[in-house]
């Protein structure tokens, strides 16, 4: 079997619900079935209440460029999970095309999007090899998913591919220099635990990132911002990368005991800009 396989296989059975354990919605206040209304919106609370400091006016406005691709632009998401990224999307009026690996995110997104009587072209597919013409899309991005790619330089590369020559993307991929992946998974689990002896640092990365109470997963590869920056630099005029710490509620009581628990905003904020588990990359396709 792949490793794309495992990676599939893996995710189809336990789909991104945001709940402590992967595939499993244990934050539902009871009474909403998978795949109805009530459940995709408590969903979509849960996953807004992770990344609270990216909304302003609507969820993640504060990365996603909603003025510049409105009605009738072309826009694509790779990995979509259970369709809440691309629901703001279709919303905003565009021409939406969103695909994953796994069917359940498929069968899920597409239930979604038929419940709130809206139109997108959901489809399984690969992002090693996008089943797609060259210059599709004039936005594309992923969110949190191609570090999960055994190999994401191809899927780097076929994201590119796919956007038109101008178009801009945004790709958020977990931060390898985060006080996350140093203090939870290197200190306390590779050193601590001894799982060093035993484990490689992607083995590492992969046991004790997404479904961590489950044994971990198949493949999860953080990046630093220089690799990411190589891998993109053949195909894009302009490219940036930002940190974001919306993470550090949860890390600084581990690493500041009892402290941690009551820090301010303004005391964590620089430290989230620098050593924050996730890297927002964004930047435009040479023309």
């Amino acid at each position: 079997m792949s490793a794309n396989s495992d990676v599939q296989r893996w995710w189809t059975e336990n789909p991104m619900t945001y709940g402590a354990t992967h595939g499993r919605s244990d934050y539902l206040d009871g009474g909403q079935q998978p795949g109805s209304l009530e459940f995709f919106d408590r969903l979509d609370r849960e996953f807004y209440s992770w990344n609270k400091p990216l909304h302003k006016d609507r969820p993640f406005d504060r990365l996603f460029p909603y003025d510049r691709y409105g009605k009738g632009r072309k826009v694509l998401e790779i990995g979509c999970g259970l369709g809440t990224m691309a629901m703001n999307w279709t919303r905003n009026g565009v021409d939406m095309t969103a695909v994953d690996l796994n069917m359940t995110s498929i069968t899920q997104s597409r239930r979604r999007f038929e419940l709130l009587g809206l139109e997108a072209d959901i489809r399984q597919m690969d992002a090693t090899r996008l089943e797609i013409a060259d210059g599709m899309f004039d936005y594309a991005y992923s969110w949190g998913v191609l570090h999960h790619s055994p190999n994401l330089g191809q899927s780097l590369a076929e994201m590119m591919r796919v956007t038109k020559p101008g178009g801009e993307f945004g790709i958020m991929l977990y931060n390898r220099r985060s006080f996350l992946h140093w203090y939870m998974t290197e200190y306390l689990e590779g050193y601590l635990h001894y799982e060093n002896e035993f484990l490689t640092p992607l083995q590492l990365a992969s046991r004790y990132s997404d479904g961590g109470r489950e044994e971990g997963n198949p493949h999860t590869w953080p990046v630093t911002a220089d690799e990411v920056m190589a891998m993109l630099s053949p195909f894009v005029d302009r490219c940036e990368v930002a940190v974001l710490g919306t993470d550090l509620d949860s890390i600084f009581k581990y690493l500041i005991p009892g402290v941690g628990m009551f820090l301010p905003g303004w005391a964590k904020k620089p430290w989230a800009r620098r050593f924050g588990w996730s890297l927002w990359i964004t930047g435009s396709r040479k023309k």
